[in-house]
């Protein structure tokens, strides 16, 4: 069941990526040809006034295919005034960004759905250190709210957790103590042997989860996911991870069907293992978003990147790049991207197999 729900929920993530362009593209009186639900040939089709509507029979993704969408002006077939090449940079750039802001949308509305049955949250405030705390010193105290480590924001106790991992030997914590930023500068914080247990020695509080709340929360949730997609690139940038570590569609399908499965064993609860599982989902759902707009050529990052060179070479010299030059760089890009996807897929399939 797992398995079905992974690869469903990614076909409609990339189909409501396209949803995104389209609403936009028709927002700035773009032309678009067609708008298609998965890939493959057509189980069911309409023509509306001027879009085809589509649903094929392969639920892996989806596009909005746009007039003039990818030809420089001039060309046959931009003639059209409401072809893209057209358009404004700006609305371009609208309709380029469009489809990541829609997954970031979609990210942030399963996550609200997720945390509407919570009843509190727990906070970054800590409301007590334990006996025989090793760090009091100059350092941390009840009372105290964890700001920031090494200038990332703190807003839940899960982002203490996860930037003092991220550490090196002292960190550069800000405290917000009776009202004023205090800094701690080099402290040098590690989790200790206390007698209940092996952990940091502080606890912090929790708040009430009201509308407000969970709306905030949502938020710090969905921006969290953000930065996790950055630390990730992060790592694979300074090489503290490599492709090995990296995983594909397959090997994400197969994340979320261990998870659904391991929940459900542990709590003998569908529901919480279906929580867990749209949870991924949401991750994922941001993950996409920030991916795409990253300035990588054939994503929608790499096409916005040369809009914007468009626009500044039109601002000073009067006149646009060659097209030809972007088509080349977008088809090598696209060339890279499915290498790479090849070799990740083949990676998490000898994960499996070993």
């Amino acid at each position: 069941m797992y398995i079905i729900i992974a690869i469903l929920a990614f076909g409609v993530l990339i189909a409501l990526h396209e949803l995104g362009h389209f609403i936009a593209a028709k927002a700035c009186d773009v032309k678009v040809n067609e708008y298609s639900i998965g890939m493959g040939p057509a189980i069911w089709k309409k023509q509306g006034k001027e879009t085809l509507y589509a649903l094929r029979v392969l639920p892996i993704g989806g596009y909005c295919a746009m007039e003039g969408e990818d030809g420089p002006a001039g060309e046959e077939g931009t003639a059209d005034p409401r072809a893209f090449v057209n358009k404004p940079w700006w609305q371009k750039a609208v309709i380029l960004s469009a489809g990541a802001a829609m997954n970031f949308l979609i990210g942030f509305v399963i996550v609200a759905v997720i945390y509407s049955s919570a009843q509190a949250f727990v906070t970054n405030e800590i409301v007590e250190t334990v006996d025989g705390f090793l760090y009091a010193e100059n350092g941390i105290r009840a009372g105290d709210r964890i700001y920031s480590i090494d200038g990332h924001r703190v807003y839940y106790s899960s982002d203490f957790s996860i930037y003092m991992e991220r550490a090196g030997a002292t960190v550069d914590m800000v405290v917000i103590r009776d009202g004023e930023k205090v800094t701690l500068k080099d402290y040098g914080l590690k989790p200790a042997q206390y007698a209940d247990g092996y952990r940091y020695g502080v606890t912090f509080g929790s708040v009430r989860a009201t509308a407000w709340q969970k709306l905030r929360y949502t938020w710090y949730t969905s921006w969290n996911f953000v930065r996790m997609v950055w630390m990730g690139l992060s790592d694979l940038v300074t090489g503290a991870v490599g492709i090995r570590d990296m995983s594909g569609v397959v090997g994400i399908v197969g994340t979320i069907n261990d998870m659904g499965q391991q929940v459900e064993e542990k709590t003998q609860s569908r529901a919480a293992a279906l929580e867990q599982v749209f949870y991924l989902i949401a991750l994922i759902a941001v993950n996409l978003a920030v991916m795409n707009l990253l300035p990588i050529p054939a994503l929608d990052g790499g096409r916005l990147l040369f809009v914007l060179l468009n626009a500044v070479t039109m601002l000073l010299f009067k006149k646009q790049l060659d097209p030809r030059y972007e088509s080349w760089v977008h088809a090598a890009g696209m060339a890279a991207l499915l290498g790479l996807m090849a070799v990740i897929m083949v990676s998490d399939v000898l994960k499996y197999i070993r």
